[in-house]
């Protein structure tokens, strides 16, 4: 099964959300990927460069082993070239039990049984890969303390929207969605 977890912006908290998850249901033996569209280190010839982190760290990649996850990853990628880095994504993928992307641009190749979108209830803010993606969350996740799910910002149809507190960035009815749907996915 494939998770991918969007967001609105940048910092919003979409790598807790990750963990989060990750730590409320190991038995899913999740492999987690972290996409960057940009380079922190250099690439060797450009396109992108994929790591597998080892131990849990300080990293989004560390954080989400250390919330349970079995491997995990962290793909760099120059922007524009995610499509490079696509036949090593689908591998990751389809080696592993259940997988958790946290990416904007990926849900524009790969098509995952559930996208949830991580915001923080104001209009403001949103980076164009957000918007792009905002018709296409199958449920949006609030971060914003005591926020309720602005019509603004509300998918259409009966997607649903949950509030996230800190530290643990879940919620039983977000727990309940991703294990139901690894329950369907299993069938």
């Amino acid at each position: 099964m494939l998770i991918v977890v969007g967001g609105q912006c940048r910092k919003i908290g979409k790598s807790s959300v990750v963990a989060g998850l990750i730590r409320a249901l190991p038995s899913a033996r999740w492999t987690a990927i972290k996409i960057s569209p940009h380079f922190h280190t250099p690439a060797p010839g450009g396109g992108y460069v994929l790591t597998e982190e080892r131990a849990p760290g300080d990293t989004d990649s560390g954080r989400y082993l250390a919330a349970g996850a079995e491997r995990s990853f962290w793909l760099q990628v120059d922007e524009g070239r995610l499509h490079e880095a696509l036949p090593a994504i689908q591998a990751l993928v389809y080696r592993s039990a259940n997988t958790i992307i946290e990416s904007n641009a990926i849900v524009d190749y790969l098509t995952p049984d559930l996208f949830l979108l991580v915001v923080d209830g104001s209009p403001a803010g949103w980076k164009a890969s957000g918007l792009r993606q905002l018709d296409r969350a199958d449920a949006l996740i609030l971060i914003q303390a005591g926020a309720a799910a602005p019509e603004a910002t509300r998918p259409p149809g009966n997607r649903p929207a949950f509030l996230i507190r800190p530290p643990g960035y879940s919620c039983d009815g977000l727990v309940r969605l991703v294990s139901d749907r690894l329950s369907a996915n299993d069938k």
